[in-house]
């Protein structure tokens, strides 16, 4: 397990950063298909000064019949490098709705290679309300920097590494709502079966999320994967709908030293879809 300060930064810490030559802001900003805001549009209107934006629907491999999966290592690299990010550059990474989206490109950064990569406390809500400069003019165009992914396989998961992990050989941490998680609600994306995987634990995402949008302390954190049965001493495979809430999940287990968990990327949308797939209800 690799040892790391804590995955996150505050406003004030960005602030004092922000003209660094070898900090990268990403604005990861994402929101769910029901939701009728439009993250481009937000980002060209507002964002913190000299932010990029980071398009989780388009810097993934379009080719796949479920949303958002991660991009080769080609496409990834080629994206960055038109962002204006190099490998030696610190990414912090944030979005609009406090912590949501910017946990799962926080992931992609490392499933890709870039370990000095964090993510904005607060989001976009807690720079604002601290006073810090918004930008409102158009986004500038960076200049391109030379950028080489390197994929790092033991952070993500297929089907066929989720069907070996219901022997128990790790923990695997749901971060859906409880309704649909126990089978008690229907999926948002049509066609999908309700229920969970095998052996899976319920760590809904928005409970380590605080009122304000911040990650709980890590005590808390703590006690929550206590709760429902989860201690972090054990090697965890985090899933969730389509793999953006699960990384919520994963930036929290780092907080408490276990930066090694892996997601399941394609989630329950291919999970779900899969009559093959065995599925539990209840708790």
């Amino acid at each position: 397990m690799e040892t790391a300060p804590d995955p996150m930064v505050s406003p004030a810490w960005l602030a004092e950063h922000l003209d660094a030559p070898d900090i990268r802001v990403v604005d990861a900003t994402w929101f769910l298909p029901t939701d009728a805001r439009n993250a481009q549009a937000l980002f060209s209107r507002r964002r913190i000064p000299g932010a990029v934006f980071f398009d989780i629907d388009e810097i993934a491999d379009t080719a796949l019949d479920l949303p958002h999966m991660l991009p080769s290592p080609e496409l990834f690299s080629t994206r960055m490098r038109k962002l204006g990010i190099g490998n030696d550059m610190r990414i912090v990474v944030y979005d609009n709705d406090g912590i949501f989206s910017s946990p799962r490109v926080w992931w992609t950064f490392r499933v890709m290679g870039h370990d000095d990569v964090a993510v904005l406390d607060g989001g976009f809500p807690a720079w604002e309300s601290s006073g810090f400069p918004i930008e409102t003019d158009a986004p500038l165009s960076p200049q391109e920097r030379d950028h080489t992914a390197r994929l790092r396989g033991d952070l993500v998961c297929d089907y066929e590494d989720m069907m070996r992990a219901i022997d128990g050989s790790c923990s695997i941490l749901d971060a859906r709502p409880a309704l649909r998680f126990r089978g008690q609600a229907e999926e948002p994306r049509p066609g999908l079966r309700s229920g969970h995987i095998p052996g899976a634990i319920n760590i809904p995402s928005s409970t380590l999320i605080t009122a304000e949008g911040a990650l709980r302390p890590a005590d808390e954190l703590k006690a929550i994967f206590g709760a429902a049965g989860a201690t972090p001493d054990r090697p965890a495979i985090c899933t969730c709908g389509s793999g953006v809430t699960a990384a919520i999940v994963a930036l929290a287990l780092a907080r408490l030293g276990r930066w090694d968990a892996s997601i399941y990327d394609g989630a329950w949308a291919e999970w779900g879809a899969r009559l093959d797939a065995p599925i539990a209800t209840g708790s």
